[in-house]
């Protein structure tokens, strides 16, 4: 499963062809997840963020969580696959 569906099947961010023209979105904002892409790859990254956007501060690390599960599940599935 992508990270995306992860994250919009837990509420965090979802797509609506009203809202942003389906560009997936924080719920309830019309902050794009690029948007705090774009921040991470800056030089603040995600301290900027989150004076930029506060209230979306328990979102964010949300996203980082999953992220860092999604790579740690894949990182268990290469080496069982490779010790196999």
């Amino acid at each position: 499963m992508k990270i995306q569906q992860i994250i919009e099947r837990e509420g965090i961010v979802h797509s609506d062809p009203e809202i942003m023209s389906g560009v997936p979105v924080f719920v309830g904002t019309r902050v794009p997840l690029q948007t705090f892409f774009d921040y991470l790859e800056g030089e603040s990254g995600l301290a900027e963020f989150l004076e930029d956007f506060p209230h979306l501060k328990t979102a964010a690390l949300q996203v980082l969580e999953t992220i860092a599960k999604a790579m740690l599940v894949e990182q268990e599935r290469e080496t069982s696959a490779d010790s196999a």
